[in-house]
């Protein structure tokens, strides 16, 4: 599972060093996608092949998953880290979420997000109230 936040820099080759905290579980691979909020999904293999089943198994008559899937798999780019943690983020996923040098690296159970820094500051004060503010039907039976 992948908690907590985290403030790498990209640098000048358009890479990130993974939180050393990630590592382990990202070592065998990892693939990176375009993610909702113009952030950028990070997936273990293992997690993206799960989510992939998902999506194959859903018809192909259904628009929604037929327009999710082409974004989905049409963005994504597969890498192995290398050895000091680092992956390459390509352009255009750059672009997509607006990366600049500043980032944000959470946690989000079972992918990690990649967030440009401002970005996510902005999410975060939006969306705090909100969080607060929620009073059933997130989790079922509550805390």
């Amino acid at each position: 599972m992948f908690l907590g936040t985290h403030t790498p820099r990209l640098d000048d080759k358009g890479r990130l060093i993974l939180p050393a905290k990630f590592r382990d579980e990202l070592a065998g691979g990892v693939v990176i996608t375009k993610g909702q909020e113009r952030c950028l999904y990070v997936f273990p293999m293992p997690e993206f092949q799960r989510i992939a089943e998902q999506l194959r198994a859903q018809p192909m008559t259904s628009k929604a998953a037929r327009a999710y899937s082409r974004v989905f798999f049409a963005s994504a780019h597969d890498e192995v880290p290398d050895k000091q943690g680092r992956v390459t983020i390509p352009f255009h996923l750059r672009e997509y979420a607006a990366l600049d040098r500043d980032l944000v690296v959470i946690g989000a159970s079972t992918r990690v997000e990649i967030w440009d820094k401002a970005a996510w500051e902005s999410y975060l004060a939006e969306s705090e109230d909100e969080f607060a503010d929620i009073e059933e039907g997130v989790l079922p039976g509550g805390l």
